[in-house]
Formats: C-alpha cells, sequence, structure tokens
C-alpha cells in the first residue's frame, strides 16, 4: 500500500514540478548535474560498456549517455511520455526503454555500469530490488547508487511510523544500504557525500560486484 500512495503522488509531484519550468532550460540543467555525478565517479565509460539506467525518471542519466547503448528501466515510463513534455522516447535513440519496476525487471545481459539514482527508496520491495540490482551487474563491474540517508536514528524510526514521507517508502541510514549491497555480494569501493541535509543526507555509493 505504502508503494501504491508513493507511485500515485510520484507521478503527481513530477507534474506539478515541471508545469513551469521550460523543457530545454530544465533538461539542460539536468545534463549538467548528471555531468557533475559523473565526474565523481571511480569509473569511466568504456564506449563498449553495457549500461543499465534503473528507476531512470523522465530525465535519468541516460540523457548524457546518448553515445553508449542503455538500458532504462522506470515503472513510470508511459506516464511521463504522456502526461511530460520534458520527455519523449524518440529523443534517445540508443536508449532503450521498458516499462518495469526493478523487482520485476529480467537483465537481458550483465551490465558493467548499473546506475540506479534517486530511486532505490522509491521501490515496493527494497531487498528484492537490491537483489535485481546485483543480477544486473556483472562480476567486478560497478554500480554506482544515490541513497537518500538519515541523519539521526531518532527521525529515521518516527519517518518509518508516520507517513511524513509519502514519496519514499523506505527510510534507512548510510550504514543500512551499505549492509544491504554487501550482503547482494558487492564491495563498497568509494562514498560521496553529494549534498547536506537537516534530517537527509544525500550520498551516491560506488560498489564492485564481487
Amino acid at each position: 500500500m505504502k508503494w501504491q500512495i508513493a507511485q500515485y503522488f510520484e507521478i503527481r509531484w513530477w507534474q506539478r514540478y515541471l508545469q513551469k519550468q521550460e523543457v530545454e532550460d530544465y533538461l539542460s540543467r539536468k545534463k549538467a548535474y548528471w555531468k557533475k555525478v559523473l565526474s565523481v565517479c571511480p569509473f569511466v565509460p568504456e564506449p563498449s560498456a553495457r549500461i543499465l539506467d534503473a528507476g531512470c525518471g523522465p530525465a535519468g542519466i541516460f540523457t548524457i549517455l546518448q553515445d553508449y547503448q542503455v538500458d532504462a528501466i522506470d515503472p513510470l515510463i508511459s506516464q511521463y511520455e504522456k502526461t511530460l513534455p520534458h520527455f519523449s522516447r524518440k529523443n534517445y535513440p540508443n536508449t532503450h526503454f521498458q516499462q518495469t519496476t526493478l523487482e520485476a525487471f529480467d537483465p537481458p545481459t550483465a551490465y558493467d555500469l548499473v546506475f540506479c539514482l534517486n530511486a532505490i527508496n522509491h521501490v515496493k520491495d527494497i531487498h528484492l530490488a537490491i537483489k535485481k540490482l546485483g543480477e544486473a551487474t556483472a562480476s567486478d563491474k560497478w554500480l554506482a547508487l544515490s541513497v537518500d540517508a538519515h541523519k539521526w536514528h531518532l527521525a529515521k524510526y518516527l519517518f518509518r511510523v508516520i507517513p511524513a514521507d509519502l514519496l519514499h517508502p523506505h527510510q534507512y541510514d548510510l550504514k543500512e544500504y551499505e549492509k544491504m549491497l554487501e550482503a547482494t555480494g558487492f564491495k563498497i569501493v568509494q562514498t560521496e557525500k553529494l549534498k547536506n541535509g537537516y534530517i537527509f543526507d544525500y550520498h551516491i555509493i560506488f560498489a564492485m560486484k564481487k
């Protein structure tokens, strides 16, 4: 039920957020942001890299990977395309979009790079979702996972009990996210804090599949 409520409000959040933003201006800002993210990555995508953008949203990191073959998955793809002028599949001919949850995704290949950015605490079953990320990542290859991580134990437990954050069914701290990855066969290589917040800090975890 939490996940269904979150998905209902997710698409409406996007509609409200983007309704007054010019398409080109918004996409330009997003691309600049994703380039900043890539600049802190401990890897450089090879030209032949097999890449997955898991939970891609309407303007995920696929927007700056147009020279690569990318698979991009999200359960709201059709709604983005129907209701948001900021997203059209035809603008990304090298990206193969699939409407699916991460939990239901059947990876057609093992990927060299898996990005799951601004997405993992939106899923229905976080443990199954992380297991799927493990299945999708080839041995000795990379996962980049961004998380809104709780800073305070009390706030974390309150958010789990009180639905104060409707868009995010899952409430964890950084160590808990890292432990879930390690239990799935990943080695944490590097963690970068991209943004400080009062309740959450925004981190990106770079992990290699064993």
